[in-house]
């Protein structure tokens, strides 16, 4: 009974390390600690140009805000990354993620990344007002992934939380725009960022 019981553990045992030798590498932030669940990050970009934040999708309308990239050497906002199963900690590679900024936004919309198409530019833009959680057919646009480069890390939209569903899979990249606004948009190519831990406070 005893020497049953000590080979149970040991499979129990040699399957845990095959699931954990199995799991995408962990995202890492500029100092090589993980990317956690909870813990607040600016997007920065590896080349030169700002950090990443909330922005007006034309000169002339203050909503619906979309997803810009500053263009002096600001950091932008911070924002977090909740991984598809929220009991997980560590953000890995590979994996869908949602995207959020802190705070609240000045449109009375949720400050969630989510893809829109915008049919007079025929092109995908990265807004904000997406659903936190619920993977599944319903909330397919809210859904980010994290890939690892030779430069850094990319965004990448490819979500894989609706089985039966079609999608695209693309890079996210800066759009530069008729109006100069530097928008996050779906390309062939890569944006490279990196990650920075966000200490400080927020006012409104």
């Amino acid at each position: 009974m005893r020497r049953s019981i000590i080979i149970l553990l040991s499979f129990s045992f040699i399957l845990f390390v095959l699931a954990a030798n199995s799991a995408p590498d962990s995202v890492l932030d500029v100092t090589r600690k993980n990317l956690r669940s909870g813990i607040s990050y600016y997007i920065m970009p590896v080349a030169r140009g700002g950090g990443i934040a909330l922005g007006p999708t034309s000169p002339n309308k203050t909503c619906p805000l979309g997803v810009t990239q500053l263009s002096t050497h600001l950091n932008g906002l911070p924002l977090t990354f909740t991984p598809v199963n929220p009991k997980k900690s560590v953000i890995r590679l590979s994996t869908d993620v949602n995207i959020k900024f802190l705070g609240r936004t000045s449109c009375n919309e949720s400050n969630v990344w989510k893809l829109r198409y915008d049919e007079v530019m025929k092109q995908y833009f990265v807004m904000v007002g997406g659903v936190e959680g619920n993977p599944g057919r319903e909330t397919i646009d809210n859904w980010f992934k994290i890939e690892k480069t030779d430069d850094g890390y990319k965004l990448v939209f490819c979500p894989t939380v609706c089985n039966y569903c079609k999608v695209i899979c693309r890079d996210v990249r800066i759009f530069s725009d008729d109006n100069g606004i530097r928008r996050l948009a779906l390309s062939d190519v890569p944006f490279y960022v990196t990650f920075y831990r966000y200490f400080g406070y927020l006012f409104y």
